[in-house]
């Protein structure tokens, strides 16, 4: 029965991809919040979320993990390391290295530390050709887990979300329902009863023609890819003047997703 949550990592937990009515974004952590809020009596349950996107792995060391520690939760998510591993010339074994003594600082306080591996990019544009370098740290990444007894949210085997209806348009981040389907599997893999399947198969979608295949590639390069490229070129971060979303009410998460349906 877990009382306490503290979300920390990058955009993926900051919830880009899924917005709110309030321009806000959810995203999987605030989802998977509300269902370890629907385990605990009325107002007896805590949740701060810390993520912010863009950030690397030593920024969310030095700005979120004390503050993690100092709230010392009965449960910590650690999804980071990412925007590091698609940064040309980083070595995941020195990112693993580094990742391990955040962990190290973490599980010194926290009840649970439930550390985050990587997707599969074999589908993925931009990033299908970091493959082997992502599965690298997530060999790392399940390794630290095993040493220090910290369950495992395994975004890799989640084969559901390779679909692309699982991403929003940038191909970078999941959509809503890409990010509902990873708080399924969190809460699946902590051993609670989740009230959907993450696994549960897409409804069959109709085939696209080449044309319309190359016309959608045009548009994301010219909407996405394009200015991904023009921020990293000017040393710019997509985070650099965003606050975290901070200390949450599973009630207002509720409302937020059911305006934003």
């Amino acid at each position: 029965m877990i009382g306490s949550y503290v979300a920390v990592g990058d955009s993926f937990t900051e919830g880009v991809g899924d917005p709110g009515p309030d321009g806000q974004f959810v995203g999987w952590a605030d989802r998977f919040a509300v269902l370890l809020a629907d385990r605990r009596p009325e107002g007896d349950f805590t949740y701060t979320n810390l993520a912010v996107r863009g950030k690397l792995l030593d920024q969310i060391v030095a700005d979120q993990v004390p503050k993690a520690v100092e709230l010392a939760p009965d449960l910590v998510s650690l999804c980071a390391g990412g925007n590091d591993i698609i940064r040309p010339g980083t070595d995941p074994d020195d990112v693993a290295e580094r990742f391990e003594r955040a962990v190290a600082d973490l599980t010194s306080v926290a009840g649970n530390v439930m550390v985050t591996t990587g997707f599969d990019t074999r589908g993925v544009p931009l990033l299908k050709h970091l493959r082997g370098k992502v599965a690298t740290y997530n060999g790392h990444v399940r390794a630290i887990a095993d040493r220090y007894g910290c369950p495992v949210l395994d975004l890799w085997s989640l084969k559901t979300v390779q679909d692309r209806r699982a991403w929003d348009d940038d191909r970078l981040h999941l959509s809503p329902e890409g990010h509902t389907r990873v708080a399924l599997r969190a809460g699946q893999m902590l051993g609670m009863e989740v009230p959907a399947d993450p696994d549960q198969p897409w409804p069959p979608l109709p085939p696209r023609g080449t044309l319309e295949v190359r016309r959608d590639d045009i548009q994301w390069a010219r909407e996405h890819l394009v200015p991904w490229i023009g921020r990293r070129l000017r040393g710019e971060s997509s985070g650099d003047c965003v606050v975290a979303k901070g200390s949450l009410s599973p009630d207002d998460i509720r409302e937020r997703i059911a305006q934003a349906v």
